[in-house]
């Protein structure tokens, strides 16, 4: 068939995004979706979202990792959702969706969906974090391990995460891994990404779960309930409110973009 599809990015995490109200893409090809996310032979993203109707909600936004596996809350691309969405006219510039981890808001803060715009959306409470050795794990709709060096530009990100993300406790379920570094008022970061099995230039739960670990360690940049963090694709802010080790009210914000549209015949891709 010939898919209709568009292309998105948040602060460098792309995503291939697709109108799913008719219910004809195909959720269950995990073989397509992969497909379609490859940089070779596709279209090329870190994931793919459907945008599908809800009961009560505005939207319901189904994610799948860049392996064509069905994944969790991704907060780079729920912004890049919302953005969809809001073109699409299935909502305005405030809204409420569904996705893996439950029901989110989201607000336009500026900027046009037709080109660029800053969002604000709503992140899941945080209630179980757990400080292994001096690093921490906590779930922010997708499960992530923080751990502070002294410079993120040094680091070898995909050798390091990819350990931690394989060890013996996390193979199974998988885990995403973040590397953070305290600069003056803001915090730099570099991700590894289960699903995508590498490093990407953003990822929205892993800035939200850093931002979370930075305010668990006193850090200075997260102080008061606001954390601005540097990603490779650029900046973010988390805005949360703590109480020891919970958290509510947390909030992520940061650019969406509308990169293309087009159409693609499924049947020749998979030939």
């Amino acid at each position: 068939m010939n898919l209709g599809f568009s292309k998105y990015q948040g602060a460098g995490n792309d995503f291939v995004i697709i109108d799913n109200r008719n219910k004809n893409f195909p959720s269950e090809d995990y073989a397509l979706v992969n497909t379609l996310c490859d940089r070779h032979f596709g279209i090329g993203a870190d994931g793919l979202i459907l945008i599908e109707e809800h009961e009560s909600a505005d939207f319901t936004m189904v994610y799948y990792n860049a392996d064509g596996k069905p994944g969790s809350m991704c907060g780079n691309g729920s912004r890049c959702a919302i953005m969809f969405a809001i073109r699409l006219g299935m909502c305005g510039n405030t809204c409420t969706f569904e996705a893996y981890d439950g029901l989110h808001t989201g607000e336009l803060i500026a900027g046009s969906v037709e080109s660029r715009c800053e969002i604000k959306v709503s992140m899941s409470d945080v209630r179980n974090a757990e400080l292994l050795d001096s690093d921490y794990v906590l779930n922010t709709g997708s499960p992530h391990y923080v751990r502070r060096v002294e410079n993120t530009q040094t680091i070898n990100v995909v050798e390091e995460g990819r350990g931690i993300r394989n060890s013996s406790r996390f193979q199974e379920q998988g885990i995403n891994v973040n590397f953070i570094a305290e600069e003056g008022d803001h915090i730099s970061i570099r991700t590894y990404e289960r699903g995508v099995e590498d490093e990407t230039l953003a990822c929205g739960t892993g800035i939200t779960a850093s931002a979370l670990a930075c305010a668990m360690w006193g850090m200075v940049a997260a102080a008061e309930g606001r954390c601005a963090l540097q990603a490779l694709g650029g900046p973010l802010v988390v805005y949360f409110n703590q109480k020891g080790n919970e958290f509510t009210d947390i909030y992520l914000q940061g650019p969406a973009c509308f990169v293309y549209s087009g159409e693609i015949d499924t049947k020749k891709l998979m030939a």
